[in-house]
């Protein structure tokens, strides 16, 4: 149930930015090249530069926070579920996700050593 949980994780998604509509404007004024701080972006830019421009916008950077939110709720729920099957002493004590990830292997050990005596 954890893994189908980890695997219900939302993977990168491509963001379709629309240009505003002055970008548009520019673009079509200047021969399909898009003019940005003075830098043209049709030929001039390298991958990388227009990766981080697009980046920078506040709706790239809104949609990433929310996408990270989900990944990480999904990911703290995960770590719940697993802490429910683990036996501790008080059941109710609360662990770091490193306490849990130690305590289930240890748990898994001493049910595979049972297991074999």
């Amino acid at each position: 149930m954890e893994r189908e949980a980890l695997l219900s994780i939302p993977t990168c998604c491509h963001i379709g930015l629309q240009p505003r509509r002055r970008d548009r404007e520019n673009t079509m004024a200047n021969g399909g090249h898009t003019i940005m701080n003075g830098v043209s972006s049709g030929t001039g830019l390298s991958r990388e530069e227009r990766r981080r421009r697009r980046r920078a916008t506040q709706k790239y950077r809104t949609a990433h926070a929310t996408r990270e939110r989900v990944r990480v709720e999904a990911f703290n729920l995960a770590f719940a579920e697993l802490r429910k099957l683990l036996p501790t002493l008080p059941p109710d004590k609360k662990l770091s996700k490193i306490e849990i990830l130690r305590l289930a292997i240890c748990y898994i050990a001493y049910l595979n050593h049972v297991l074999e005596a």
